[in-house]
């Protein structure tokens, strides 16, 4: 199953526990520092970004990203910034309504993918801040690093998931 079992449900708990205390320049260069920590530890190849609104604040393409993970991140992150849900929240919640995602969204493929990798940066308090995508692994692993990599950021923070 390309969508890891997932449900809508379950993919909206991850988010509200993932949910940040702040997310300033510094905590945006921590999010992508932990990335790169774990995927240079387990020689992915993977290209990261972290975003501040629309704010490139951190990137690292790792040995054997290519390119085109350029276009993968800001496809995933277009979507992201659009609905504030991770990239697997709106596949899966597309897929169990049997709905045309990019229909009922008005926009294209080209520029919107909702493949897993993006993640929204949501801010206690606040809401929808920015973005952290994973690009380079099947949709399910990017996803899922993307969310071993926020707990870890909340973890050092002491904050609870």
């Amino acid at each position: 199953m390309t969508t890891g079992g997932f449900s809508s449900v379950q993919l909206l708990k991850e988010e509200a526990a993932l949910t940040l205390g702040s997310l300033s320049n510094m905590d945006a260069i921590e999010l992508g520092e932990i990335a790169v920590a774990l995927g240079k530890e387990r020689a992915q190849p993977i290209a990261i970004e972290v975003r501040i609104g629309e704010w490139k604040v951190f990137h690292a393409s790792l040995p054997g990203s290519k390119p085109e993970n350029q276009w993968w991140i800001d496809r995933k992150a277009r979507v992201v910034s659009l609905k504030h849900h991770s990239t697997m929240f709106e596949r899966v919640y597309a897929e169990e309504r049997g709905a045309d995602w990019h229909k009922e969204n008005d926009v294209e493929d080209e520029t919107h993918a909702i493949h897993g990798g993006g993640l929204p940066l949501i801010v206690k308090g606040l809401g929808y801040q920015g973005v952290l995508v994973i690009s380079g692994l099947p949709q399910v692993e990017d996803h899922l690093l993307g969310v071993e990599v926020i707990a870890e950021f909340l973890a050092r923070r002491g904050e609870v998931l």
